[in-house]
């Protein structure tokens, strides 16, 4: 069966129980059709990025799902119904991650991944008078720019 993810976004005066509520309801709806739930994650209230339903918090709720897709649309629409959920986003992927996801980790161990080379920049710092590379000499703009028009307000 394919691989999904899935983050769901609930309104801000929920407690904590309904929103994990939330979550176990959607686990269950997959599961009745044919479907099983890896893994779940509730990261708590957090501020969204611009209002939605003029709300400016939301509870979200992180689902890894193992279903087929007439489960997975059926999930969908049933939490598009739903009052208390704002927004739905599933995702399909080709294998899910080992261990919590990256809204879990502490920061410092998403800051020491390695992000790989990043190419040779040159030396960016200090004189950059010398050398201009490619983009040739400067040279003193002011005497060629041409004479300057006087007013043009007589053309009309």
């Amino acid at each position: 069966m394919p691989l999904y993810e899935h983050v769901l976004i609930a309104r801000q005066d929920l407690s904590n129980t309904q929103a994990e509520g939330l979550i176990e309801h959607f686990s269950t709806v997959l599961a009745d059709n044919g479907g099983t739930v890896r893994d779940s994650e509730y990261w708590g209230v957090r501020t969204l990025a611009y209002k939605i339903n003029k709300n400016r918090k939301g509870h979200y709720a992180f689902l890894r799902t193992d279903a087929p897709s007439a489960a997975v649309q059926e999930m969908e629409r049933l939490a598009r119904l739903h009052d208390d959920v704002m927004r739905v986003l599933t995702v399909k992927v080709d294998e899910h991650g080992e261990g919590p996801s990256i809204q879990m980790q502490k920061r410092d161990e998403r800051d020491s991944r390695d992000r790989g080379p990043r190419g040779d920049r040159g030396d960016r710092g200090g004189d950059r008078g010398g050398d201009r590379g490619d983009r040739g000499e400067r040279r003193d703009r002011g005497d060629d720019r041409g004479e300057r028009r006087e007013d043009r307000s007589d053309r009309n």
